[in-house]
């Protein structure tokens, strides 16, 4: 995968192509907090961005509490996949990747929403399992990993869950080239999904009229209660006590407590994404945080008021896992998701023309319909 493919880039029109000549991949989350899509093209070997939209939904408001996606969360959700269905016909998307998550996977009518779904917006999701989520998250934060690092562990901090995957980069199959690239085949030695994020963690531990230390010590410790009886990375324990390995922190909420630490008047993806920040610098951005109200944090450029009251929760569990897994360094990551199911989706486009190469006569696929979801 090429840098190209995280910059947004030309259209086909700006290059001189038609829409018909330049093949569209779109990727599309919903998430218990985000909605999001990408619309790409491929580039070299990787790809390059030609359209982004993500809107906050907050599909899992209030699922902890009744086990169910209220009326009112679905109905917002509904909406932001409406426009995304339409970004996806206008783009005359070839393939298509839709996705729903963890709000999904725990709702009693999850999978009645998703067909809800799919009768107003022509939009066949597929609510996939944590293990396929942990393989996508780190698909897509592949270009990010430190190759001189013996392992890393990847975060991806959701709202309704914590995907953590520990790689080890050491091994094969770290290739960022979409032309040979296996989800597959990711040298993932453990991976566990926990069922907190920034919106289950707040909803459990709602913020008083002051933020306090020992309101963010309890999630922290909420967050280490379900990490510390997880034994099957323990074999790649004295790589991290020797501090040859690195996290890597992937949601909303990371990306903003970086943009605190670089104190940035509007947010910039160019700076943020990519960002090496060491444990201190992370604690430092917390208790920023922490001494700012509801009102204020919503006020941070970086922040805004959709996600005043998730940040500290966020940073709460990239907390309780540098204390359960402690590196001296972190990496921020402005993608996940999305960047793995495109490289998935065109690295399988690419197959046939592999295989071909390599002397097998295979019938050429057919183009899947361009709202739909593709199942591997």
């Amino acid at each position: 995968m090429s840098a190209a493919h995280h910059a947004p880039g030309p259209n086909a029109r700006d290059r001189g192509e038609s829409d018909e000549t330049v093949p569209c991949y779109g990727a599309l989350d919903l998430g218990t907090n985000n909605c999001r899509l990408l619309i790409a093209t491929p580039q070299g070997r990787g790809f390059r961005i030609v359209e982004a939209y993500s809107r906050i939904v907050r599909l899992g408001e209030g699922l902890g509490a009744s086990g169910r996606l209220s009326d009112q969360a679905m109905d917002r959700a509904l909406a932001a996949l409406k426009v995304s269905a339409e970004k996806v016909r206008r783009r005359k998307v070839i393939k298509l990747k839709a996705i729903a998550t963890q709000a999904c996977r725990s709702a009693e009518n999850g999978e009645a929403f998703i067909r809800r779904v799919a009768e107003e917006t022509g939009l066949g999701l597929q609510i996939i399992t944590p293990k396929e989520e942990a393989q996508l998250s780190v698909a897509g934060c592949l270009n990010l990993l430190d190759k001189s690092a013996d392992a890393a562990l990847v975060v991806d901090v959701g709202g309704g869950s914590t995907e953590l995957s520990w790689v080890d980069l050491t091994a094969k199959g770290l290739n960022g080239d979409i032309g040979r690239f296996s989800t597959a085949g990711l040298p993932i030695r453990a991976w566990i999904s926990i069922p907190l994020g920034v919106v289950t963690l707040a909803e459990a531990f709602p913020e008083g009229e002051v933020a306090t230390m020992a309101w963010f010590r309890a999630m922290v410790d909420r967050v280490k209660l379900e990490l510390a009886s997880f034994r099957k990375a323990d074999l790649m324990r004295p790589i991290f006590d020797a501090d040859r390995a690195h996290l890597i922190g992937t949601s909303g909420a990371i990306t903003s407590l970086a943009g605190m630490h670089l104190g940035l008047q509007r947010y910039d993806r160019a700076r943020v994404d990519g960002l090496w920040m060491t444990r201190d610098e992370c604690d430092a951005a917390a208790d920023l945080l922490l001494n700012l109200s509801a009102t204020q944090r919503g006020e941070q450029p970086c922040i805004g008021p959709d996600r005043a009251d998730l940040v500290i929760a966020g940073a709460a569990i990239l907390q309780a896992v540098q204390e359960i897994w402690p590196c001296s360094r972190v990496r921020v990551a402005d993608r996940g998701l999305r960047e793995g199911m495109l490289m998935a989706l065109m690295s399988e486009a690419q197959a046939p023309k592999r295989r071909r190469r390599r002397g097998r006569r295979i019938r050429r696929p057919e183009a899947v319909a361009a709202i739909g979801s593709s199942h591997e």
